[in-house]
């Protein structure tokens, strides 16, 4: 039986800071001895800053939801409002029978020859040539989203997730409203840039390693950053924010759960060098499966060793020996186009139109 009026648990603690503590971690991006000269300015600058924390200014610039929401005089975020109609647009794009088939080819490595590891990904050389045979199928246009850029371009960052949806389920919002929060200075969140990617998508291919039997960091992070696809809430008027008790009860008064990337073909290619290739395989699939993307079939679905138990210093060699993994790459590849092709004349998977007796 449920309860009406679940209790909302605090007292987990204070993370407040005072003034000189702020201010201190503040100033920690001027380290550099060329910002000497700007000391007072930096200090203003501190002022401002700091009083931007006290009043708790997440979103700093707001404008009236409108009548298209429960609330209309609520007032939303721009960010936000602006990563919706990016959104709406990718979703009319990818509806639009006429418009080209995107496939949406994902990178789920740190490593890059720009920064620390001094040399690029295996995972990138194996989306550059599934991106090749991709593009040698007209009609198709690919979207290369290199996740080592969050290791190596500035600004680049993706938050981890608060995990709102254990509060209820109403209380994470499609798209995400937990970022930006100026106040705690937490701004250039990527995601708002990646959903409309991700919506705009037919198909998605993921290429990864492993990292400690599990995806890499920089995937979780999206990974994790996708919850709100998987049942958000498309109004955060309706709970006037990030209010827990307004949430809870419209998801016990009955919540449909929406599945806002549901149809799209996916495919995922995982490799390792001694273990766990095809326990993060499985994860992905799962993972996506759960978000109600379709598996593209099983040559698209690859999980391998290259240079097992063997040396790190040589495993770009090792790659370039193993025609039969580039090869089934390939495969992966045209399987995945093969897919989209069939999903967009209309294919749809047997048993898509029964009741769902489980939504969550």
């Amino acid at each position: 039986m449920r309860l009406l009026n679940p209790k909302v648990r605090t007292g987990q603690g204070s993370t407040r800071l005072s003034r000189e503590e702020f201010q201190r971690r503040w100033k920690e991006r001027f380290y550099d001895p060329a910002f000497a000269a700007e000391t007072e300015s930096i200090d203003r600058l501190a002022e401002i800053a700091w009083q931007a924390y006290e009043d708790h200014r997440k979103s700093p610039r707001t404008r009236k939801a409108g009548p298209e929401f429960a609330d209309p005089e609520y007032e939303l975020a721009l960010e936000w409002l602006e990563a919706r109609q990016q959104i709406f647009a990718a979703q009319k794009q990818h509806e639009d029978p006429k418009s080209p088939s995107r496939i949406l080819l994902i990178c789920g490595s740190p490593r890059t020859d720009e920064t620390c590891p001094s040399e690029m990904s295996k995972s990138f050389r194996i989306a550059k040539t599934a991106r090749t045979v991709m593009e040698a199928q007209l009609g198709f246009q690919i979207d290369l989203l290199d996740l080592s850029n969050l290791a190596a371009e500035y600004g680049r960052v993706i938050y981890p997730c608060k995990a709102c949806v254990s509060t209820a389920m109403p209380l994470c919002h499609w798209p995400c409203s937990c970022y930006p929060n100026h106040y705690l200075g937490q701004s250039q969140d990527w995601m708002n840039e990646i959903y409309p990617r991700w919506v705009a998508a037919h198909g998605v291919m993921i290429v990864c390693p492993v990292h400690w039997y599990h995806s890499p960091s920089v995937l979780k992070l999206m990974m994790d950053r996708l919850v709100c696809a998987d049942g958000g809430n498309p109004d955060p008027t309706t709970t006037h924010g990030k209010t827990p008790e307004e949430a809870k009860a419209i998801e016990l008064k009955g919540w449909d759960y929406p599945k806002h990337l549901k149809g799209r073909m996916f495919s995922v290619i995982v490799h390792g060098d001694a273990v766990g290739a095809e326990r993060v395989c499985g994860a992905l699939h799962d993972w996506l499966m759960d978000l109600e993307l379709v598996p593209a079939g099983a040559t698209a679905l690859l999980d391998r060793y290259i240079g097992y138990y063997e040396p790190y210093a040589t495993s770009h060699e090792a790659l370039d020996k193993d025609d039969a993994f580039m090869e089934e790459a390939k495969n992966a590849a045209r399987t995945l186009l093969e897919a989209v092709n069939e999903m967009r004349r209309g294919r749809r998977e047997p048993g898509r139109e029964l009741p769902v007796s489980r939504k969550k």
